[in-house]
């Protein structure tokens, strides 16, 4: 059963709030445009016409709704930090970046993305989660995806810890087959087991490689980084055909040939963003469970999303930000932006 958390908008008929949120608004400001089939469209209000502390607290202020059908790409809440090894927080990581959201827009100029004229877009709210049992937690993840990517809704995850990985490509895979795999993370989070549990933060691509979920030679990790018990840590990896890419490697320079390789080695198979905020340096962001220094930059992060314009992108999330150690909100806030990026090199977003 698909068991997703909406807000009261998208639940209650009262005046000034539509009971059918997919098509609806939650303010008087909320813009919707025209598709191809004169059907509307959803897209975030702008600031000239409503406040930013205005509204029903969803990512990018979408409508919120409960249902997967008729949406080309959702955004999804999996609050869940049972599988931490260090710091915990992540579980209140969700609703933080849907906050900092506000400062989102709708189109890239960047990029020159139009998301929100391509895409019907909306906020699928939350899991609702086991905190108190992480086996359950996991199977209540995978049957919500499941009925998520079964609809053709291409899922845009906030976690959350990385544990909410292993089931979301559990229910990728039993669609599209194993998938390529886009890792940016300081760690390659393929550990056996912990205090003799084979499933934490952990051990989420290891499990997928042992059922098969991954296309093993089109998998790549970026930004690694940070001591280790051994000397050959990355050893397991590269035996499965793993690429590995160093945070050393990438530092004091552009990673646009970087993804060149890597656009190269995806082809046109379906493909998986997995980000790990700890890619990143923890000057820029500091809010997450296991940080490691000599980081990613943002602008890398940024070369990194924008070089997946083109690839069969299936599925994305952004996990590990952890409230209680981001004090300015910072860390949110470029999770937020990477999202959007994220959502901007999708499969049939226009570009002008």
């Amino acid at each position: 059963m698909l068991r997703l958390l909406a807000s009261r908008c998208a639940r209650d008929p009262k005046p000034g709030v539509f009971a059918r949120p997919a098509a609806g608004l939650c303010h008087p400001g909320h813009r919707q445009i025209r598709q191809a089939s004169d059907a509307p469209r959803n897209q975030p209000p702008s600031s000239e016409f409503v406040a930013r502390p205005v509204g029903v607290c969803s990512m990018m202020r979408l409508p919120v709704q409960t249902y997967p059908e008729g949406l080309d790409a959702a955004f999804i809440g999996v609050p869940l930090d049972t599988g931490t090894s260090n710091r915990p927080g992540a579980r209140f990581g969700p609703r933080r970046i849907r906050e900092e959201s506000v400062m989102l827009r709708t189109v890239n100029p960047s990029t020159g993305a139009l998301p929100f004229q391509s895409l019907m877009v909306a906020d699928l709210g939350d899991v609702n989660v086991n905190l108190y049992n992480l086996q359950d937690s996991c199977r209540r993840i995978q049957e919500a995806y499941e009925k998520i990517v079964a609809a053709g809704c291409i899922p845009l995850t906030l976690g959350g810890d990385h544990t909410i990985t292993y089931p979301i490509l559990q229910a990728m895979a039993k669609k599209h087959g194993p998938v390529g795999l886009l890792h940016v993370d300081a760690h390659t989070d393929t550990a056996d087991k912990a205090l003799g549990e084979k499933l934490y933060h952990g051990t989420p691509f290891r499990r997928c490689v042992e059922e098969g979920l991954l296309d093993c030679k089109r998998v790549v990790q970026i930004g690694i980084r940070g001591s280790s018990m051994t000397l050959d840590p990355y050893r397991y990896n590269r035996s499965q055909g793993f690429r590995v890419v160093l945070a050393e490697d990438c530092w004091m320079k552009s990673l646009v040939p970087l993804m060149g390789e890597v656009r190269q080695q995806m082809g046109g198979k379906p493909i998986y963003i997995s980000f790990d905020i700890d890619a990143l340096d923890p000057a820029y962001a500091p809010g997450t469970g296991t940080p490691e220094i000599a980081g990613l930059t943002p602008s890398q992060a940024l070369e990194i999303i924008r070089g997946c314009q083109g690839l069969n992108v299936v599925g994305c999330d952004l996990v590990e930000v952890s409230p209680p150690y981001d004090l300015s909100g910072n860390t949110a806030l470029l999770a937020a932006n990477l999202l959007f990026e994220m959502l901007c090199a999708l499969p049939k977003v226009t570009t002008v």
